[in-house]
Order: C-alpha cells, then sequence, then structure tokens
C-alpha cells in the first residue's frame, strides 16, 4: 500500500530499510493494517505498544485508500 497520504506514517532511510513506520517507532504500517483485520484497533496498539490513536488513522487511511482502489 502507498502510504504517503497518511500523517502518522513516515519514511526514514536507514532505519527499517525505508519501509512505510509508524512515525516515532520501528512498526511497520504494513504490520499494522495486516494485525487490524483479526484484532481491534485497541488491541493492535497494546501488542505494539503504540498509540491507539495513531493505530486508527492507519486503520482509517487504509480502508479510505482501499475504497478508493475498488472503484
Amino acid at each position: 500500500m502507498d502510504w504517503n497520504g497518511c500523517d502518522v506514517v513516515e519514511r526514514v532511510p536507514g532505519k527499517l530499510g525505508g519501509v512505510p513506520i509508524l512515525r516515532h517507532s520501528r512498526v511497520q504500517a504494513d504490520v499494522l493494517w495486516e494485525n487490524y483485520q483479526d484484532a481491534t484497533a485497541e488491541e493492535v496498539a497494546e501488542m505494539f505498544g503504540v498509540n491507539p490513536k495513531d493505530v486508527r488513522a492507519v486503520i482509517a487511511y487504509a480502508e479510505a485508500n482501499e475504497a478508493v482502489r475498488a472503484l
């Protein structure tokens, strides 16, 4: 997924090979999204030790992005 428009996701060269990660963490955005398929945002946040608000932002962005791709 293209995470360029998601405010809570960043790419940092040299940090996890430059893959999209949740800001100020080492958690990959794709991993959050994949785990959300089987858990709530709060459960995912707890699993990875990140802010539930950020997880919800990633989920909202991914859902909107998938809806646009489906058109």
